[in-house]
């Protein structure tokens, strides 16, 4: 080959080479960009006079510079960052909102038992009660308010759940399209650029959610969410769905096309925007809900009792302070069972902050998951086709009737602040006063006093409020406590010298050694304005264990707030750590694939000069050539 075919092969090389680090020196602010480098071969030799002589030069590829380790550990770094800070965004929201003093519960939880307090001091002042009744108004607006800007940032979640799966969506449609293009192209050369752009989506797409990828051997990159759901198959794309899947129509569940309906896949989402959003949701935001839910039911459930188990400024029974709402119960699958349950609570102290499953198999058969978890649970009964679980009955008459299967979502307290309301309507109804009082008789010669007398049950039809048992005398006999109507009378002697006596619905309480014919009477508490008893017992609610029979209602609520300030300072921590991590996978996927600008001029700078040589190599064989016609035509 002539040294003309020599510079132009040179000439060209290097004009592609110039042609490439001009490329890079362009893209070197372009984000998610691969720099490229021109590979460079010597042509095949040719042999002449006895000798291989070299036939100049050839670009063999524009190779591209990336790590598929670099690349995926930025990938990770991207799927932990962005579900951190979207984990400590809500987080922090949630801490704010329960912890505020001045927007908070505490405050109005001490106001209303200091005025529980000031009707115990003075039981016939209607101002204090009016107070009462006003503070307990305020407790019940407080609690809704709290709650429904709960429900305002579970509305906010599920906007997002929605709007990150149809980006999803859309970023699996652009990868199925690149893939398709990408198979296309490479049977004639690496596509870089659609490389590049591959890569970018699957980033883009980690933002959101926690995504697997698999390369085939044509080219295309298979993606998977989840515990191994397809989302892009080569050029096919798969399609997400952002839809109410639990039965809860509140609760946005992300799942995926299953014969006619949609299966959920939420509890495999992990990482990114998407499992951030189901885990806080799932987490902070049902836990504060519930909690909330499960103070109210209690609180009102224990005022309620203990205010119909006395008599108001009227002399009448007390009635309940407080409506209170019935677990929510929602049939879960596709399709819906064809009936619910029904829920009531029997207890409201035992009730906890779980949300339940409950599933009927085709052979009857009973099963209790914990909703959060899906944790099986074991510690349930069933009597007389009554499930009891947690201060919870749960019907199950009519699935049995009908032979009904399914699943149901059961909801004991979610709704429970936002059923609640004050039906005292004036502040002369609080049940101040005990139901009943006790006399020891004139002639007794013992030391046994009446230390306590109350109603225990509040059936207007039990003894304690039907009138039944006024003027009813009781003696001891040398052995035992008997009526003087020969009614049942269960004693009970609870330690030395200290007897419970109990009847239909009350109970009394003696202490002292009584002597043989000593007598005591008990009679109905009318008429009696300043009696507060009850209003004691209504006052030891306060600091009493109500909540799940371990803690009292301030110390539930403060244990919420600690709980969420806790998970707070968490997701700070561990969105500090991952913004670390993404600095760092970062930086390492820079300094292999990213743009050195310093590099690059003196590459330029290499190639201009190769390329200049590689002209004058053409114009010196231009000119021998030349020299050559004019000797031949001399």
């Amino acid at each position: 080959m002539s040294s003309l075919n020599i510079g132009t092969s040179g000439l060209l090389a290097y004009q592609r080479a110039i042609g490439t680090t001009s490329n890079n020196i362009a893209n070197a602010s372009t984000e998610g960009y691969s720099r490229q480098d021109t590979s460079l071969a010597n042509r095949p030799p040719q042999f002449l006079g006895g000798n291989f002589q070299g036939q100049g030069v050839q670009v063999d590829n524009v190779r591209r510079i990336s790590d598929e380790f670099v690349n995926r550990q930025l990938t990770d770094a991207t799927t932990t960052a962005t579900g951190a800070e979207t984990r400590v965004q809500i987080a922090n929201r949630i801490d704010d909102l329960l912890a505020d003093e001045s927007s908070g519960l505490q405050p109005v939880l001490d106001s209303y038992f200091d005025a529980a307090q000031d009707v115990s001091s003075d039981p016939t002042s209607s101002s204090a009660r009016e107070v009462f009744r006003t503070e307990a108004e305020s407790l019940v607006e407080r609690l809704g308010s709290i709650d429904s800007r709960l429900q305002e940032q579970r509305d906010i979640v599920n906007g997002q759940i929605e709007t990150g799966v149809q980006e999803v969506n859309d970023l699996a449609e652009s990868l199925a399209d690149v893939n398709r293009a990408i198979v296309s192209g490479s049977t004639q050369a690496s596509p870089n650029d659609l490389l590049d752009q591959r890569d970018r989506l699957v980033n883009e797409l980690a933002e959101k959610v926690d995504v697997r990828t698999v390369e085939q051997d044509d080219g295309a990159l298979n993606v998977f969410v989840g515990n191994g759901q397809s989302l892009v198959l080569g050029g096919d794309a798969r399609e997400l769905r952002a839809e109410a899947l639990s039965g809860d129509p509140d609760q946005l569940d992300i799942g995926v096309p299953s014969g006619d309906g949609t299966a959920s896949i939420s509890r495999f989402i992990q990482g990114g925007e998407l499992g951030a959003l189901l885990e806080t949701r799932g987490g902070l935001i049902d836990e504060a809900q519930n909690t909330l839910g499960q103070i109210a039911h209690s609180l009102g459930e224990s005022f309620n009792h203990q205010n119909q188990l006395g008599l108001d400024l009227n002399g009448e029974q007390g009635g309940p302070i407080f409506s209170l709402g019935e677990p929510q119960v929602w049939g879960a699958g596709d399709p819906k069972p064809g009936a619910n349950p029904e829920v009531s609570i029997e207890d409201a102290s035992a009730l906890t902050t779980d949300d339940y499953r409950l599933l009927r198999d085709d052979e009857g058969e009973y099963e209790v998951r914990r909703a959060s978890d899906n944790r099986v649970l074991d510690d349930f009964e069933i009597e007389d086709e009554v499930l009891r679980i947690d201060g919870l009955a749960v019907d199950l008459s009519e699935l049995e009737d009908q032979d009904i299967t399914g699943e149901w979502l059961i909801q004991p307290t979610r709704t429970g602040v936002g059923q609640m309301d004050v039906l005292m309507e004036d502040g002369d109804e609080l049940a101040a006063a005990a139901a009943l009082r006790a006399e020891e008789g004139a002639e007794n010669v013992g030391s046994a006093q009446v230390s306590e007398i109350a109603a225990t049950d509040p059936d207007p039809d039990g003894e304690a409020f039907d009138g039944s048992i006024d003027g009813l005398e009781i003696t001891f006999d040398g052995d035992e406590f008997v009526r003087s109507d020969g009614e049942e009378l269960e004693t009970e002697e609870v330690d030395d010298g200290v007897y419970r006596l109990t009847g239909d619905g009350w109970e009394m309480e003696i202490r002292g050694t009584p002597e043989e014919d000593d007598s005591f009477q008990v009679f109905t508490n009318e008429n009696r304005e300043g009696d507060n008893r009850n209003m004691k017992a209504m006052n030891e609610l306060a600091e009493a264990d109500q909540v799940e029979g371990r803690r009292n209602f301030g110390d539930a609520y403060n244990s919420l707030i600690a709980s969420v300030g806790t998970q707070t300072r968490q997701a700070q921590v561990a969105e500090e750590s991952a913004s670390a991590q993404l600095d760092q996978a970062r930086e390492q996927r820079e300094s292999v694939s990213g743009v050195n600008l310093d590099e690059e001029a003196a590459d330029l700078l290499r190639y201009q000069q190769a390329y200049q040589a590689s002209a004058q190599v053409i114009q010196i064989g231009n000119s021998l050539f030349d020299s050559l016609l004019g000797a031949v035509r001399g």
